[in-house]
């Protein structure tokens, strides 16, 4: 199958997959990290418009997406180097999960946007680090 056909099937997938492809190539371990943030943020922003306009397609697709999101960060911690600060963040991981899956069954947006600021915080936090 050619590019040109696969572009045709489903144009949205092949934009997605070039996206991904250039945000993370030749990204470093710290680079994947600061991605992972983002998308997880603006999926939680655009979860909780999504409960605030009764678009349930939509919540749930963006939920969803945040809650594998949350998964993979905690699936990249070290415990081995990290310790005590991965142990704090896997439990700060399985906490947000479960309240975007609280907000998710109650269609609370704003459960959403607390979870966004938590969040917001500790990814603001890794870009620090990185600039310095």
């Amino acid at each position: 199958m050619s590019y040109a056909s696969r572009l045709h099937r489903d144009p949205r997938e092949t934009y997605r997959s070039v996206d991904v492809a250039s945000r993370t190539g030749g990204a470093n371990a710290h680079q994947l990290i600061a991605i992972l943030y983002e998308d997880l943020l603006r999926e939680l922003r655009l979860g909780a418009l999504a409960i605030d306009e009764s678009d349930h397609a939509a919540k749930n697709a963006r939920l969803t997406k945040a809650i594998a999101l949350l998964f993979a960060l905690e699936a990249g911690l070290d415990f081995d180097k990290g310790a005590s600060v991965a142990e704090a963040l896997s439990r700060f991981y399985r906490g947000c999960r479960d309240a975007v899956m609280r907000a998710s069954i109650e269609g609370n947006a704003a459960l959403v946007r607390d979870v966004v600021a938590n969040v917001g915080e500790i990814a603001d936090s890794w870009q620090a680090i990185g600039r310095g």
